[in-house]
Order: C-alpha cells, then sequence, then structure tokens
C-alpha cells in the first residue's frame, strides 16, 4: 500500500481500506508495538476550524507513535489570505514530515497536496470528512462484524460526513442511504461518483427523503443540522430538520439492536435526543475513540 495522501476514500481501494482498518483494530490490541513508528518526525497541524476530537486525537496519536505535532492556528497561516496556499505548503514541506489540514475550502486541502511534497491529511473539509468515515467503519466492524451486506441509514444534512460515509460504505460492502429534508441532499457530483462505485462494488449507495428509509437498517446516524460556517442558517434548518430528529421513535424503526452514530459535537435535543444518545444503541463514544486508532493508522502508513 502506497499513497502520497489521504485527501479522501474514494483514492483507496477496498483492500487499501480494509488494510487500515486491520492496522487500526491492531494498534488498538497493542499500540506499545507501533511506539518510535514516527521517531524523530514531525507533523504540522493546520486548523481553521475549531476541534476537539481531532485536534486531541490527531496530537495524542503522534506522540503515541514517537513524532511531534506542530498546532498552527488560522492566525498564524491565514490560508488564501495571509499567505497562499501554494507558498505555506512550500515553506512547510522543507519543515515537516507530513501536514494535516482542517479547513473550509476542500480546495485548500488538496492544495497542499498538490503543493508540498510531503503527505497530506484531510483531517476536514466542507466537502470530506474521511477521517471521520474510517473511525465509524472500524466502530460499525467492532459491533456488527462483517459489513457485507449490512444498511446504514443517515439521516440530516447531505453534508461532508454524509458524502464520506457514501464514498466508504462500498469499500467496505455497506448499503448507505442519506436521508434528508428536501433542498438538503448530497452533492449531485458526490452522489453519481458514488453510485457508480456502489455498482461496481455490488453494494448501494441512495437518497431519500422519507424516513420510511430508516424501516429495518443496521445503524442510523445523524449530525448536526448547521455545520461550522452555517451558524447564521441555524434556527431557520432548525425549523426544516425538526421531523428528522433521531428520536426513540424512528430508533424503533431500525432493526432490534441498530446502532447509533453520531460524529460529534450532538446538539442534544436537536438532531438527537438525549435518550437515543445515551442509550445501549449508542456507539458514539466509541466512535470518538477509534478516530485516535484508524488517524494513527493512516499516518503510520503514509509515513
Amino acid at each position: 500500500m502506497r499513497h502520497e495522501d489521504f485527501i479522501s476514500l474514494a483514492d483507496w481501494t477496498a483492500g487499501e481500506v480494509d488494510g487500515l482498518l486491520s492496522l487500526a483494530t491492531a494498534m488498538k490490541k497493542d499500540g506499545a508495538k507501533f511506539r518510535g513508528a514516527l521517531a524523530g518526525k514531525s507533523l504540522a497541524l493546520i486548523f481553521e476550524k475549531p476541534s476537539l476530537r481531532t485536534r486531541t486525537t490527531f496530537e495524542v496519536g503522534i506522540y503515541r507513535l514517537g513524532g511531534q505535532s506542530i498546532y498552527l492556528s488560522p492566525a498564524e497561516v491565514g490560508l488564501g489570505k495571509r499567505e497562499s496556499v501554494a507558498d505555506v505548503a512550500r515553506n512547510l514541506e522543507r519543515w515537516v514530515h507530513g501536514i494535516v489540514a482542517r479547513t473550509f475550502a476542500h480546495a485548500s486541502v488538496t492544495g497542499l497536496a498538490k503543493w508540498a511534497k510531503v503527505p497530506v491529511v484531510n483531517a476536514l473539509s466542507d466537502l470530506l470528512h474521511p477521517c471521520q468515515a474510517l473511525a465509524d467503519f472500524l466502530t460499525l466492524r467492532e459491533h456488527l462484524g462483517d459489513l457485507r451486506g449490512k444498511r446504514l441509514c443517515y439521516v440530516g444534512d447531505g453534508n461532508n460526513v454524509a458524502h464520506s460515509l457514501m464514498e466508504a460504505g462500498p469499500k467496505v460492502g455497506m448499503d448507505v442511504t442519506v436521508v434528508h429534508p428536501e433542498g438538503f441532499a448530497p452533492s449531485a457530483e458526490m452522489l453519481a461518483a458514488t453510485r457508480a462505485a456502489a455498482k461496481a462494488a455490488g453494494t448501494k449507495v441512495e437518497v431519500a427523503t422519507s424516513l420510511d428509509a430508516v424501516n429495518g437498517t443496521d445503524a442510523v446516524y445523524t449530525d448536526v443540522w448547521a455545520s461550522m460556517g452555517q451558524e447564521s442558517e441555524a434556527e431557520e434548518r432548525k425549523r426544516i430538520f425538526a421531523p428528522y430528529q433521531v428520536n426513540a421513535a424512528l430508533m424503533k424503526r431500525a432493526r432490534p439492536g441498530a446502532l447509533f452514530l453520531h460524529c460529534l459535537p450532538a446538539h442534544r435535543g436537536d438532531e438527537v435526543t438525549d435518550e437515543v444518545a445515551d442509550s445501549p444503541a449508542s456507539v458514539i463514544f466509541d466512535e470518538a475513540e477509534n478516530r485516535l486508532w484508524t488517524q494513527m493508522a493512516v499516518l503510520h502508513t503514509l509515513l
């Protein structure tokens, strides 16, 4: 397995994704075996958005692998404003062995990857969140076993998390349905690409507006209704998305024993109720933990 960057799960084959998940499982079982894998290496963390899980798991993961992380806030970098993306990349490549970027514009991540001669990891962009999806499917595999033929239903905005789940589903043999209010579907380009990938893999990627799509599913996933950068739309989105709240009644539509997932942070009382988030079905904190192990696997593989 040889990749220069980790930008999109669409760039990785099913076998390679399985390899990342298997490596993450091995790290979780016995992390001591991998100490020193990044010894003597430094990684720059460029963060345009605030973060709890992403920053903590990358910094802890780099430390556990024996490397050093350097956090760079918007004030220090100002991608495309204080300094061009190309110049930031060409500076950083002289000092560090890899770049982790959490940005607004997806073009900022792809631009860093284009110009930097060191690996670039997409830690979130407005288009994709591949690190989250990798942790999600590790969590699903831990709880459901073989994912082939299983169904995941994402309920909410067709955002970056939905896009990466759509990309990842065909890689692990799982069907993915995105249920959304009218006007909030995933990107048409992403839908076309992931449907083609699913067809080739013998799986399905579908979209729907009816909550009937939740019926009989193996896992129900949701995210905040207004992502970072959409704060001005929050009240209007709350009105539109209210019927799509994941509550006990909706979970009853899923199969008995179905799992509940959320990438966090959760706006409890909006997209999900406490009753569901804190229920035995909820694996939200397993997902959060697995961000550490899957990201360590990505870094180990790239570096």
